[in-house]
């Protein structure tokens, strides 16, 4: 099982569609695919038509310590099984205050998670004990960045926390991959970021990249995935190839006939 992060301290960059797409790729692949949503915002969960659960119901689970043997709360989305996000995340986070809680989301997911291929956690846009939950679990990170000036000091702020968390952490966490997203060939400081990034990153940069796409932009409609509602949009392509590209070592699954 391979557990990737979709982190940046900026929002607006396309994290939550970018987990939502990416995932979908997987599950239609045959993979079988486990989503949190780690954002007390609930953005991924209303995204995918859900309305907010209750506490027990949500991935407030991950930071109780007397559960850790329940199976967790999933309901099963376009192409894979989500844990909805609820607002009470916010009141978890108060409580964290020690040192050893940034591990507990790792914790949870070694011992309830059998079963899944790959585990995507989405993450609030800011630097909290949440988003430090999802670095310490993962893997692999994931940076969607829109080539624009604010949108890339997030990315390489996040790309710094991660290299943190990777040397204090999480030695098993591999360098985070920039997914450019919201591409728009018509804007020379799209080019200009887009190219400051891959001179200084080089190979931490997806070749694949994600354009503006007005189906992704319209979201989910009756919580269907943009690969069922509308497959030959360009979008539903780049997130297509981003996901070839990121998930080079997940086990072939067996393709959906979904």
């Amino acid at each position: 099982m391979i557990t990737i992060s979709v982190c940046n301290h900026k929002g607006g960059t396309g994290k939550t569609t970018s987990t939502s797409m990416l995932a979908s790729a997987a599950g239609l692949s045959g993979h079988r695919v486990l989503v949190i949503d780690l954002d007390p915002q609930g953005f991924l969960t209303r995204l995918v038509g859900l309305p907010e659960p209750r506490p027990s119901d949500s991935s407030c689970v991950l930071f109780v310590e007397d559960g850790r043997a329940d199976p967790l709360p999933t309901v099963a989305a376009a192409g894979f099984d989500i844990v909805p996000s609820s607002t009470r995340l916010t009141t978890e986070l108060r409580r964290m205050t020690k040192p050893t809680d940034v591990f507990r989301v790792r914790e949870a997911l070694a011992t309830r998670t059998d079963g899944y291929d790959l585990v995507m956690i989405d993450t609030a846009a800011a630097l909290t004990v949440l988003s430090l939950n999802a670095l310490v679990a993962a893997d692999r990170v994931v940076i969607p960045v829109l080539p624009e000036y604010q949108p890339v000091v997030g990315a390489e702020q996040t790309w710094q926390t991660a290299q943190m968390v990777r040397d204090k952490l999480n030695p098993g966490l591999v360098d985070a991959r920039f997914l450019l997203t919201m591409v728009d060939a018509r804007k020379r400081d799209h080019h200009a970021y887009s190219a400051y990034l891959r001179e200084r990153y080089g190979e931490g940069v997806l070749r694949s990249v994600v354009r503006t796409s007005a189906s992704l932009a319209a979201g989910r409609e009756g919580g269907r995935s943009p690969f069922e509602s509308d497959p030959g949009s360009r979008g539903v392509i780049d997130y297509a190839n981003a996901a070839d590209e990121l998930f080079v070592g997940l086990p072939a699954g067996t393709p959906s006939t979904a």
